[in-house]
């Protein structure tokens, strides 16, 4: 990874993760905000594939897990953001014309953010973190993915065309 570009990407990620725990607080319904990194690593993991993804999704994890008012567990947003863009990266369609279709990419983000969320609440079930009931977990699941899909079309594809442009030339050898 060059150095730009981890730069883009990692600036890119404390933006999102900076608004969804300042900006979006106002607007949650339901007490449930927007997860925007989340959104930030589906793009990544479309973009660029899965060791991209999981590494950014790590990071972002990692600052939503520390970032006030974290009232969890450190570790659960970083272990489900992993799991997530690993395998949103592996829907990646290699090479330059491999761009996905607009309703995979919303397919793919309504999954991770399915995804995401459920690791995130089950682990914290595990781990009786905050302990919340079924039905109530199931409410905040759905409220996330109807947020995470709503704002895809709006994100998603700005971020995976600076994903793109930070992408290095390839050169041909034949």
């Amino acid at each position: 990874m060059s150095l730009i570009r981890g730069f883009v990407a990692l600036l890119v990620l404390l933006v999102a993760v900076v608004l969804q725990v300042t900006f979006f607080p106002h607007l949650a319904w339901h007490g449930v905000v927007p997860d925007l990194a989340l959104l930030v690593v589906v793009a990544a993991g479309l973009t660029r594939g899965p060791q991209f993804a999981a590494v950014l999704g790590f990071t972002g994890g990692l600052l939503l897990d520390l970032a006030p008012p974290a009232d969890h567990y450190a570790g659960r947003w970083a272990l489900a953001l992993v799991v997530v863009g690993y395998l949103v990266g592996r829907l990646r369609v290699p090479g330059q014309g491999g761009r996905p279709e607009p309703v995979m990419v919303v397919a793919a983000a309504a999954a991770a953010s399915f995804l995401g969320t459920s690791l995130f609440a089950l682990t914290g079930l595990l781990l009786r973190d905050p302990v919340v009931s079924v039905p109530d977990m199931l409410q905040v699941i759905l409220v996330a993915l109807v947020w995470d899909v709503l704002l895809t079309p709006l994100l998603v594809p700005a971020l995976m065309v600076l994903f793109r442009r930070t992408e290095p030339a390839r050169v041909s050898l034949a």
